[in-house]
């Protein structure tokens, strides 16, 4: 059974990786991402600019409120009249609240900074993935390439319906095209028939 399930991940795997190489055939998706995790550096720096901004107002809201609390116990201790312990109070408390939003504001920029910090990680995860299927890409083309020219078969990679391609013999100059339906051969009886074919222009 775990067999089973773990075919079942490799097959959807290979299917996602297909799919991505098809959707990735352009240098520009790769640039697309360059350009993307650019402007999530710059994010990223704005937003470290702005939470050292909030707590240094944050610092300076706390000092106030301290200075408060130190004026509202001289006047405590200088027998003060009410007026002022009130207007003492009432800055004590403006004082709080400023404090309150700052915290808030704080907090939503944390929040926002580590939302920018992941997708800069996904952004580059992404970048290193897509930067590893192109060379896989270019290993495959290079070993087919070699392959063709060891083999003199060109096969044609445009029609997933059928196998096709050209056998080339380079002495006379020709080529001759060859097709096979996959429906209704097995890939062991369409290499016996290349094979034959091959065999045939030798002789």
């Amino acid at each position: 059974m775990a067999d089973s399930s773990r075919t079942i991940e490799v097959e959807k795997l290979i299917s996602w990786s297909d799919d991505l190489v098809k959707v990735l055939q352009d240098q520009r998706d790769l640039d697309n991402l360059a350009m993307c995790l650019q402007r999530t550096t710059s994010l990223s720096s704005t937003c470290n600019s702005d939470l050292n901004h909030v707590r240094n107002l944050l610092q300076d809201c706390q000092k106030k409120i301290e200075a408060c609390k130190q004026k509202k116990e001289e006047a405590r201790c200088e027998t003060a009249s009410d007026a002022e312990l009130d207007l003492l109070q009432r800055e004590l408390y403006e004082e709080l609240e400023k404090e309150n939003l700052l915290k808030e504001e704080l907090r939503a920029i944390g929040v926002e900074f580590n939302d920018l910090m992941q997708q800069q990680n996904s952004v580059q995860e992404r970048k290193k993935a897509l930067l590893k299927i192109d060379q896989d890409k270019r290993r495959k083309e290079k070993l087919l390439s070699m392959y063709a020219c060891v083999s003199n078969i060109f096969p044609d990679l445009d029609d997933h319906s059928k196998i096709s391609g050209y056998i080339v013999d380079k002495d006379k100059n020709a080529a001759e095209k060859f097709e096979y339906d996959t429906s209704t051969m097995t890939p062991l009886d369409v290499c016996n028939e290349i094979w034959k074919t091959i065999s045939a222009d030798l002789c």
